[in-house]
């Protein structure tokens, strides 16, 4: 079908539901891999709290293995990572020409490192950064006791986000080459735009603290302002 042709709503409704379907198929079998290796994915997220948090616990008989599927889930989620953007691709090309549907490897490409940068960013700096501040305070009147669960969820939260919020400049480069969003349009909204990733990121920043929001703001104004030049050379070659 070329990019032109009509497609019937249950025609898009049907292709959605097998793309979905792909994605959670890659999404399960790399998450089942994935829990045969849990315990050192636990290990691996419990580094950046270091000696804080010497031993977790758990007070549900079914915490334990919630916190393995959790785990394995994240890991799953990043393995499958090129899998879910490729069906995304896939699902949306039936809408471009011929020349933007070549598109699709730079799209899976970029959208993994991307993902995978905001991922190491959360681990490596916020992370520890929010860990310190969360756990001291009250040290010394105050023994945390964190179940092994409540802190997964947290990390997860956290590496999550981060990774979405890292896909900006991929998200800004589709829009400007189907003509959605232009680079004049971005920096006249800079202003406004700036303002919405600082209370972004004071909801996905974990703690209260400015330097950690400030942490975390940098860098998405920074993929901001990385996206008005990706969307002025996306302008040029449409």
């Amino acid at each position: 079908m070329s990019a032109h042709d009509p497609q019937t709503l249950t025609g898009h409704l049907e292709e959605l539901r097998r793309r979905l379907g792909i994605c959670l198929l890659a999404l399960l079998l790399c998450a089942g891999i994935s829990f045969s290796q849990a315990e050192r994915l636990i290990n691996w997220l419990k580094a950046p709290a270091g000696d804080l948090l010497p031993q977790f616990v758990f007070f549900a008989p079914t915490e334990a293995f919630s916190a393995y599927l959790k785990v394995a889930g994240l890991a799953g989620f990043m393995i499958a990572m090129p899998v879910i953007l490729w069906q995304t691709w896939a699902f949306v090309r039936t809408g471009l020409t011929l020349q933007e549907r070549t598109w699709g490897a730079a799209f899976v490409g970029w959208g993994t490192v991307l993902f995978a940068a905001g991922v190491g960013f959360a681990y490596g700096v916020l992370l520890p950064a929010s860990l310190r501040i969360l756990l001291g305070i009250g040290k010394g009147q105050l023994v945390p006791v964190i179940s092994i669960d409540a802190y997964l969820s947290f990390v997860i939260t956290l590496l999550g986000w981060c990774g979405t919020v890292f896909e900006l400049p991929v998200v800004i480069f589709i829009l400007a080459k189907v003509g959605i969003v232009t680079p004049e349009w971005l920096r006249q909204q800079r202003p406004y735009a700036i303002l919405m990733l600082v209370i972004a990121a004071a909801v996905l920043t974990p703690t209260t603290d400015m330097i950690n929001q400030l942490l975390m703001t940098l860098p998405m104004v920074v993929l901001y302002e990385i996206s008005i030049p990706l969307a002025r050379i996306a302008a040029r070659q449409r």
